[in-house]
């Protein structure tokens, strides 16, 4: 039996008969086991739940509603920041209670209404920080090159999807944990804007309203059905349509770095223009636009980022426990909580929808450089980490997690040196998530990528 490697086939094969639910996770559970464990494995998992997941998939099968389910039988990844019931929940830190979770998250809860079966959870860094993915004894690793980082913070569920382990991945952003992990891995990422997956919450827990749950995919059809699942949004599941038509839309291209003295690679440089190249051949209008990035807009997302480690610190269980890179960026984030100020955040929001006054669709880098080395970055000091961080990230992902806004990750090359995968992202107005789904839907097809990633390079 050949299970369909999209979510979007796999679930139509199901609902259709030809594949059982059973044999779709059975599929699904062999290739972790394949690819996944041991010193040369990718590490994609912090839990796999090979037994309940094969109870899951017997009850699917058993439902009288099989045939209209959207997920029927799909086998789904959540990352370690939201509950399953009955596993445990660390996110990424041996400081929290390692006892099974009572209950399943609402998200959870929307994917096996829909009919998927939750097979994991996946690795993430430490508090979510981060732009690589490690806990201690495991370093997540790039499918494409084991020898790179499969990025952070989501970077576990990225390495799931482009290794063909599952076909769909739960994942959050709150500083670019979807969209980096998705460009260095080669996939789709899907970053939802504020309010539409979660109601908008500006909590220290949720990241003072910087994070956003969404949705990995390797097809632009299978993120966007994800995302309609995972946002209780049944209309943006046909957003990601391949004969999508952006004749008349308006695309604004910009390479420029938030941050001073960072400069974008020229390999990444070349892939943006490369799919700007792409978007005016499939009938869009593309030019140049200016983003305006004030000093106060980094200092703001700075000041967020230092005092979102603070909740993690607080709730410790075993404060001793919590990595040294953490307590150090906590005992900063202490100092910089008094300057998160919502009005700086809707300043930014107000100053950046100027840019869709010329533009529908913004193009954007994802990093400026090409992704971190594989390490225990766990183990290293804070400010190696916040160096590397910085210098690969080039601060570009997290103005849209201050404005709110969505953005959507797509692949558009690789680096010449390596051949690891880079990605733009492009980014909209508020309730502009459809669009940009269709705008990735034209990338796609004028500029295919594989689905997954062949036998690693090195």
């Amino acid at each position: 039996m050949t299970v369909p490697q999209t979510a979007v086939a796999l679930a139509a094969a199901v609902r259709g008969g030809t594949v059982t639910p059973q044999e779709a996770v059975a599929a699904s559970l062999d290739r972790i086991a394949d690819l996944d464990a041991g010193p040369h494995g990718l590490h994609a998992f912090a839990t796999v739940r090979a037994e309940a997941a094969r109870a899951e998939a017997e009850a699917v099968a058993a439902r009288a509603d099989l045939a209209s389910l959207p997920l029927a039988g799909v086998p789904v990844a959540v990352k370690d920041l939201v509950p399953v019931q009955g596993e445990p929940m660390l996110a990424g830190s041996l400081a929290g209670d390692p006892g099974p979770q009572p209950h399943d998250h609402l998200l959870v809860t929307r994917l096996r209404d829909a009919g998927a079966v939750v097979v994991g959870s996946t690795l993430m860094p430490e508090a979510a920080l981060w732009a690589a993915t490690d806990v201690p004894g495991a370093i997540s690793r790039n499918p494409w090159d084991r020898t790179v980082t499969s990025g952070g913070s989501s970077g576990g569920s990225a390495a799931a999807v482009a290794a063909g382990m599952v076909p769909l991945a739960h994942a959050a952003d709150g500083l670019g944990s979807i969209r980096i992990p998705s460009a260095v891995c080669g996939v789709v990422g899907v970053k939802p804007g504020s309010g539409v997956v979660l109601p908008h919450d500006t909590s220290p827990e949720n990241w003072y309203g910087l994070t956003s749950q969404g949705a990995i995919a390797a097809t632009v059809a299978d993120a966007a059905l994800l995302t309609s699942v995972l946002a209780d949004r049944p209309d943006l599941a046909g957003a990601g349509d391949p004969a999508a038509d952006v004749g008349g839309l308006r695309v604004g291209v910009s390479v420029a770095s938030p941050l001073q003295g960072v400069r974008v690679a020229r390999d990444v440089v070349a892939a943006v223009f490369g799919v700007a190249g792409a978007l005016r051949r499939a009938g869009a209008a593309v030019d140049r636009v200016h983003v305006p990035y004030p000093t106060w807009m980094a200092l703001a997302g700075t000041a967020r980022w230092f005092a979102v480690a603070v909740p993690t610190l607080d709730a410790a269980t075993d404060p001793a426990s919590v990595q040294p890179r953490t307590r150090t960026h906590a005992r900063i984030g202490r100092l910089t909580r008094r300057y998160v100020r919502e009005a700086d955040a809707q300043a930014w929001r107000e100053l950046a929808l100027g840019v869709f006054e010329h533009c529908d669709v913004l193009l954007k880098p994802v990093l400026a450089t090409a992704p971190m080395p594989a390490l225990a970055w766990s183990r290293r000091s804070w400010a190696a980490n916040a160096a590397a961080s910085l210098r690969c990230s080039g601060g570009l992902t997290p103005p849209w997690n201050l404005a709110g806004f969505p953005t959507v990750a797509v692949p558009a090359g690789r680096h010449g040196r390596t051949g690891v995968p880079i990605g733009v992202q492009l980014v909209g107005p508020p309730g502009s998530e459809a669009r940009l789904l269709q705008v990735a839907a034209a990338v796609e097809r004028e500029r295919p990528w594989p689905r997954h990633a062949p036998a690693p390079l090195r």
